[in-house]
């Protein structure tokens, strides 16, 4: 693997509902793959900082991947307002528009919890996404917040789904359940002791990241 770039760029985006924060790792110049990285529910804390996102582009970056956070509207210093999970996919197809110009590779998007749920319902279908990382997927409603994820049965690119086998939103059963549903490829990997938020297993989440790329998304 490549060493971690140090260069981070701190920029805005232009999306649907005005400027979207965001930061920019540089990768190598030799890179094969641009990535998106999407943080968990602004309305409960969730921001491009959050430590499962950093951690996933550490991951990712650990590769010479280029890799893009942003904050969906509404959070940080984004413009607009929270859209209950509507607007965020397209926030989510600005990110992915923004790299694509900048970059012209293809791209892994990798989204925790809520950015799984809304950025997965924009990059299956998008042909310039090769790859996808849904991480601590929500497949458990949580007071009003219910998560569709049959558009993944039709999702016929690589995919990795990562939780914790003590996730609180969404029992490893369930898990299992909806990766069954799900068209090939695809890989689950339930990390012992994990929640949802990973805590005190964020080395194994970065491990099972890389050695998934580096078999299933790498030439």
């Amino acid at each position: 693997m490549h060493s971690e770039s140090a260069s981070i760029r701190s920029l805005f985006l232009t999306g649907p509902a005005g400027r979207l924060e965001a930061l920019l790792n540089a990768g190598s110049p030799s890179a094969t793959h641009a990535v998106v990285v999407c943080h968990p529910h602004p309305l409960y804390g969730g921001t491009l900082h959050n430590k499962v996102v950093f951690h996933a582009m550490k991951a990712l970056n650990s590769f010479g991947f280029p890799v893009l956070r942003f904050n969906f509207r509404g959070t940080g210093l984004s413009e607009g307002e929270h859209a209950h999970g509507t607007g965020e996919v397209e926030d989510v197809r600005a990110a992915l528009d923004w790299i694509e110009r900048e970059y012209t590779l293809p791209i892994i998007f990798a989204g925790f919890s809520f950015g799984a749920a809304v950025g997965m319902q924009a990059a299956c279908p998008d042909p310039r996404v090769t790859a996808l990382i849904g991480l601590g997927l929500p497949v458990t409603p949580v007071d009003d917040r219910a998560y569709d994820f049959s558009f993944l049965a039709n999702c016929s690119k690589a995919k990795l789904f990562v939780s914790g086998d003590r996730e609180q939103y969404g029992a490893p059963v369930q898990l299992e359940a909806l990766v069954r549903s799900v068209s090939d490829p695809k890989t689950l990997i339930l990390i012992a002791g994990g929640d949802h938020f990973f805590e005190g297993r964020l080395r194994e989440l970065r491990e099972a990241i890389e050695q998934w790329v580096g078999e299933a998304v790498i030439p």
